[in-house]
């Protein structure tokens, strides 16, 4: 038996190294690739500057003490708009997908806003909000909404009836058997809208910063932009996909931890 464990061990290592490899292989190419060309007669390396001159800003970015401030500060806005546009999402969706008259009332609403580009909202939250963090929070609340919502509502109406006359078999209230049933049969969905919402959460607090701020990795794109550091400002677009990539892994990760059933459904 322990001969068996170790095995499994074994290949269980062997695929993470192959999974590793998978993904560093063509990254390194593909800095290998730019560096080069990069580097060629007719490139200017002020405008298309190499990974080698990127990572040098980068580093100079952190030693002025300015990495820690720009990235804590959009992480800061993109996690309070996620969670409070998707804990809105989550409800109204449940509601709307249960609930026939709460559908009539307000899906035709919430379905006539969801086209509009959230990024079209921006100048009127600034004259209502102004430019500070509320302003950027709420932009960000709204974009997120929809997907989540959306998500919620497909995945709430979908519920196999049998759960739900089960559920009246045992005479719950409709608030436990939401709870209970609806809910934990939800969940892939809702999961699918939440993981759809991080990358536009990140869309909304870069476009936010750059419409106006006094820190975060927008704010440091733009001010780059305007001195004309073009190696600064890609070493801010590496740490802002850097920074989508690791919240969606790290929301994955908190979901498996949570409700590992849930792996085989929403794996990806």
């Amino acid at each position: 038996m322990a001969g068996v464990g170790g095995k499994g061990q074994s290949a269980k290592v062997v695929l993470l190294l192959r999974q590793i490899f998978g993904w560093l292989i063509p990254v390194l190419i593909f800095l290998g690739v730019w560096e080069f060309t990069s580097r060629l007669w007719f490139a200017h390396s002020a405008l298309f500057p190499p990974p080698s001159q990127v990572a040098q800003a980068l580093v100079a970015w952190h030693q002025d003490g300015e990495l820690w401030r720009d990235v804590s500060a959009s992480y800061w806005r993109m996690l309070v708009g996620f969670l409070s546009g998707g804990a809105v999402g989550v409800g109204l969706g449940m509601l709307t997908g249960r609930s026939r008259r709460a559908n009539v009332a307000l899906g035709p609403v919430i379905q006539i806003l969801r086209p509009l580009p959230p990024v079209a909202i921006i100048p009127l939250v600034i004259v209502w909000l102004g430019i500070g963090d509320t302003a950027k929070i709420f932009s960000t609340a709204f974009a997120v909404f929809f997907p989540v919502w959306i998500n919620t509502h497909l995945g709430a109406a979908g519920v196999a009836a049998e759960y739900l006359w089960s559920a009246q078999l045992l005479e719950r209230s409709k608030i436990r058997t939401a709870l209970a049933v609806v809910l934990p049969a939800t969940l892939p969905a809702v999961v699918a809208g939440f993981r759809t919402a991080i990358a536009i959460a990140f869309v909304m607090v870069y476009v936010t910063e750059i419409a106006g701020a006094s820190a975060g990795i927008g704010y440091q794109i733009s001010v780059s932009h305007l001195a004309y550091r073009i190696d600064r400002m890609m070493a801010a677009l590496v740490v802002l996909a850097a920074a989508g990539a690791l919240a969606d892994l790290g929301f994955a990760g908190l979901v498996r931890l949570a409700f590992p059933w849930l792996e085989t459904r929403t794996s990806g």
